[in-house]
């Protein structure tokens, strides 16, 4: 599958993976800044989100095979993977399965273990948007509101309309796979699955999706080079609400 791209600066590989229902656009701003420390930065559009195509097939699996073909396309090699919360269950599966054509790994607020579904609130939310017809982000932004009270989460949703004609807004995302395979988001890394290479963790320190000191020995048997930071006064999107310290956290790893 050709997955949608912005590729901004020059120098050493740089990939980054969003999050559910985020897109590559959503890191065009550390995207800059990190170009500007000499990476070729790819802000890549997984399968089933932003500008990529959508599909039927939606497994971490899948997701790990898209981005070894966006790697043998582009001719990258040893490349740094970024990935936030599912773009970092798709980067752990892809450095453990693919280890040589990595140079460092980052992975962002997700943990290998399984996670129980937990978006059925925003789902829901967006199929009623999807359902809507709305001709307005202000009549979208009032629909999504019900379903999800943070002003932040609803922000980052809104960023999937697209508008469609004049009077029209589409959803850029593959919603119906969404709520069919919505077990898969959660899905563990498997019990053999190791990474030996460097590797760096960041926790936001009022996100529970990563928990510390428990979950340190599971990260440590997948990635015995680990290194953990936590990123304080930042919940799960640590990039967007502590984006210095966060910055900062990634350039020293690197």
């Amino acid at each position: 599958m050709k997955l949608h791209t912005n590729i901004i600066g020059e120098g050493k590989p740089f990939i980054i993976l969003h999050g559910f229902l985020g897109m590559g656009d959503n890191w065009k701003t550390l995207g800059k800044m990190f170009s500007e420390k000499g990476y070729e930065v790819h802000l890549v559009d997984q399968r089933n989100h932003g500008k990529s195509p959508h599909s039927d097939d939606f497994t971490y699996q899948v997701l790990a095979e898209d981005l070894k073909e966006y790697v043998e396309e582009h001719n990258l090699d040893k490349v740094v993977l970024m990935g936030h919360s599912m773009g970092g269950k798709t980067a752990m599966l892809f450095a453990t399965t693919y280890p040589d054509l990595l140079e460092k790994l980052i992975i962002v607020d997700i943990a290998p273990k399984y996670y129980r579904p937990h978006h059925q609130d925003i789902l829901a939310g967006l199929s009623l948007l999807e359902e809507s017809d709305v001709s307005s982000r202000q009549e979208a932004a009032k629909i999504i509101s019900e379903y999800v009270p943070d002003k932040p989460t609803q922000l980052f949703l809104l960023k999937n309309l697209d508008r469609e004609g004049k009077d029209k807004y589409v959803l850029k995302v593959n919603l119906k796979i969404f709520k069919e395979k919505i077990d898969n988001i959660g899905k563990a890394l498997g019990d053999s699955k190791v990474y030996e290479g460097e590797t760096l963790f960041i926790k936001g320190e009022n996100s529970n999706y990563i928990k510390l000191p428990e979950d340190e020995e599971l990260l440590q048997t997948h990635f015995p080079s680990t290194k953990i930071e936590v990123i304080s006064n930042a919940g799960h999107w640590v990039h967007a609400e502590n984006q210095k310290d966060f910055y900062d956290a990634v350039i020293r790893f690197l």
